[in-house]
């Protein structure tokens, strides 16, 4: 019997998944990986965090978005799995604001995290 759960999320773009966690501090591997959980079983995802308890957190594209898949039994993170996807969240939607804000020519010319813990970004384009 699998202890695997799968948590549906918004994330879409790959790039920005990439750097949200980059920013957070989280190693991972990317391509076709295991995700470790109970008594050896294994997941396929597309990218995995590493767990120093052997059990991994994977994300799995399924066309849309990349899900979440773990063994919660052993989530082994600072934060609760619902902590992490928020947090998780909020940076995938500021590298996702950064990165369609410079294909269209702005710049972050300011980036400020309020006492509510939301993000204020100033974007800018100089013309020419």
């Amino acid at each position: 019997m699998s202890h695997f759960s799968t948590i549906h999320t918004s994330l879409r773009q790959r790039p920005a998944l990439e750097a949200a966690l980059k920013r957070l501090n989280y190693a991972y591997h990317t391509g076709v990986t295991p995700v470790r959980g109970y008594r050896g079983q294994t997941q396929l995802a597309d990218l995995v965090i590493p767990q120093e308890n052997g059990y991994d957190i994977g994300f799995v594209w399924d066309g849309q978005q990349y899900n979440l898949v773990a063994d919660l039994q052993y989530w082994q993170q600072p934060l609760s799995v619902e902590g992490f996807l928020k947090q998780l969240h909020q940076q995938y939607a500021y590298e996702v604001v950064v990165a369609s804000s410079a294909e269209q020519g702005f710049q972050v010319s300011e980036s400020q995290r309020l006492s509510d813990g939301s993000l204020r970004l100033v974007v800018q384009r100089w013309a020419s």
